[in-house]
């Protein structure tokens, strides 16, 4: 019988249980239809003991170990954007030096892209860290799509992408009905490619049914912090402007400025409560390069401070 692929998974205190599930459960269940572990998993941490996650759930650790034996060592985002224990580069090399692939998950791979200062496009983050790295480091090249395989390295944007690379991993060393049944059993209807871009950096989130319209929503999409004109992104897409403004009236019940507005407001309150940019960082990586306090209180009804003090006490 072959030795089951041993999987390290790292979690520091606030990590994400998304990305945990995204882990454990596409293992556990290839073993339970293949009636044998062709996967065993341990759960570590810089120390050992209880790691408690953002959503409070509480699980038990076991400390790194000095020489690792996992064929894949994966490393969980955290919601400590700054969090040290994901500044895990030695540890790194002792996992890569034995052979092991790394999948770094959201958190995890930002830290390892600012730490190695790579501008060469050779690595993904979740959205929400590549608007960090862009605004305060200018690595502009971080790729946009959920996974980038570098060889030892995976860097990830986690979240529920983690589902789709586990898939992808797992099927390397179960057969295809095995990891098939697997995502069968989550409703998992598709297998994302590594390359497949994620919502707010590029893709569009919704489609119209109507082809004009949803290569402008997809041009908002992908100019959100140097906003296009509505004019330009009518005559990109083959129309008029009047035309544009028809067309968003009937199928999206707005206008084109309001949705595009609207587009920009919700990544500036996603990168607000979820990250540690400075107010003028997230007005300018969202195309509000003045008056960014005053919009935001007109949308929201609250200052952008009052609103990320408000998100951190929750």
């Amino acid at each position: 019988m072959t030795a089951p692929c041993v999987f390290d998974i790292f979690i520091a205190d606030g990590f994400v249980l998304t990305e945990f599930a995204g882990v454990v459960e596409v293992l556990r269940l290839a073993n339970r239809i293949n009636g044998r572990p062709l996967f065993e998993w341990h759960l570590r941490s810089p120390h050992g003991g209880s790691v408690t996650a953002s959503s409070e759930v509480i699980v038990a650790t076991t400390p790194l170990p000095k020489r690792p034996e996992a064929d894949y060592l994966f490393v969980l985002g955290n919601s400590d954007p700054a969090c040290p224990a994901l500044s895990l580069g030695s540890t790194l090399s002792a996992y890569t030096s034995r052979q092991a692939r790394v999948v770094l998950l959201s958190e995890a791979a930002s830290h390892y892209i600012a730490e190695t200062k790579d501008d060469t496009g050779g690595h993904t983050t979740h959205w929400e860290n590549r608007a960090v790295l862009m605004e305060r480091l200018g690595l502009f090249d971080t790729k946009a799509t959920l996974a980038v395989d570098g060889g030892a390295i995976i860097t990830c944007a986690g979240m529920g992408a983690t589902f789709d690379i586990t898939l992808s991993i797992a099927s390397q060393h179960a057969t295809s009905a095995t990891m098939t049944t697997v995502a069968d059993i989550l409703l998992h209807e598709r297998v994302r490619h590594f390359n497949t871009l994620q919502p707010f950096s590029g893709k569009e989130v919704t489609t119209t049914g109507d082809t004009s319209l949803d290569a402008c929503l997809a041009l908002m999409q992908d100019n959100m912090e140097f906003p296009l004109a509505i004019s330009e992104i009518a005559a990109r897409a083959g129309l008029s402007k009047r035309s544009l403004e028809r067309k968003f009236n009937r199928l999206m019940k707005t206008t084109p400025n309001g949705y595009y507005r609207g587009l920009r407001l919700n990544k500036a309150n996603n990168l607000l409560l979820n990250t540690d940019l400075r107010i003028n960082e997230i007005g300018l990586a969202c195309g509000f390069p003045s008056g960014f306090t005053t919009i935001y209180r007109e949308a929201f009804g609250m200052t952008p401070n009052a609103a990320r003090k408000k998100g951190r006490h929750k």
